[in-house]
């Protein structure tokens, strides 16, 4: 784990502006388009991720526009990596205002009964427990603050049960009661937590797949074809935002209709 380049020397403005925030799986993906997103509204964003190479991309296209950013090599599934990641954010920032764990992974698909045990260990591993650890974590940098939010990415699969992803069903399930609880421990703070749940959207994991399965996947929504990250993005910073001071322990479908039927 090794922190990136320092912060930028500019003057940040925008709404966000002074705060630091923290992105999980900020790659790629949803998380790629939060971050930009965040340090657009002004914004010192941590880009995290395990692909390290990855991040530092994301982070030198947020400099490129005059954004504050760093990266940060990160495993959320190393509860011992996560801690020391967010020691280092508290020492270097003072400590944490905005975070989203949005970093996991996605199975091949196969029915519970055929399913490996280890496919199982490695899902929850990422998903649920990796949530849990930045959790953990990064509420006590939060508490240096006295206020903080905090968005949990969960899915469609969190409030639906999908057939041949068991792993990923159950652990979107967790993450969502994880959120609900998190809110009510930390809701006097005030510390906001909340969660969004997307459908299915056009990232680099579903590009790679047959033109079928993605047609497969558009014919699930109503509104007729796959999300962009950077609507989920919207969602997300909105929940970080002071504008939904008073929401909290929810989880926002982003799903194209797809939870309405």
């Amino acid at each position: 784990m090794s922190p990136g380049p320092a912060r930028g020397t500019g003057a940040p403005t925008g709404e966000f502006a002074g705060r630091a925030a923290l992105v999980t799986g900020g790659g790629a993906g949803i998380g790629a388009a939060t971050a930009r997103l965040l340090a657009t509204s002004g914004a010192h964003v941590i880009v995290a991720d395990l692909d390290a190479q990855a991040a530092a991309s994301v982070v030198t296209g947020i400099r490129a526009e005059g954004g504050d950013a760093e990266a940060l090599d990160l495993d959320v599934a190393d509860p011992h990596a996560v801690e020391a990641a967010l020691a280092g954010i508290g020492a270097r920032h003072g400590g944490l205002d905005l975070a989203v764990n949005n970093a996991g992974i996605a199975p091949r698909l196969s029915p519970i009964g055929e399913c490996a045990p280890e496919n199982w260990r490695r899902v929850m591993d990422v998903n649920l427990d990796g949530v849990f650890y930045c959790l953990r974590y990064e509420i006590p940098q939060m508490l240096r603050r006295g206020a903080g939010a905090i968005v949990n990415v969960a899915s469609i699969a969190g409030v639906n049960a999908v057939a041949g992803s068991g792993p990923y069903t159950a652990s979107k399930h967790g993450v969502v009661g994880l959120t609900k609880a998190a809110a009510l421990d930390y809701a006097h703070v005030p510390i906001r937590v909340n969660a969004v749940a997307p459908g299915y959207v056009e990232t680099t994991l579903l590009g790679s797949r047959v033109e079928a399965v993605r047609e497969a996947a558009s014919a699930t929504h109503p509104i007729g074809r796959l999300g962009r990250a950077d609507e989920i993005a919207q969602m997300i910073v909105f929940l970080l935002s002071d504008r939904a001071a008073f929401v909290t322990g929810s989880v926002h479908m982003v799903d194209g209709g797809y939870s309405a039927r």
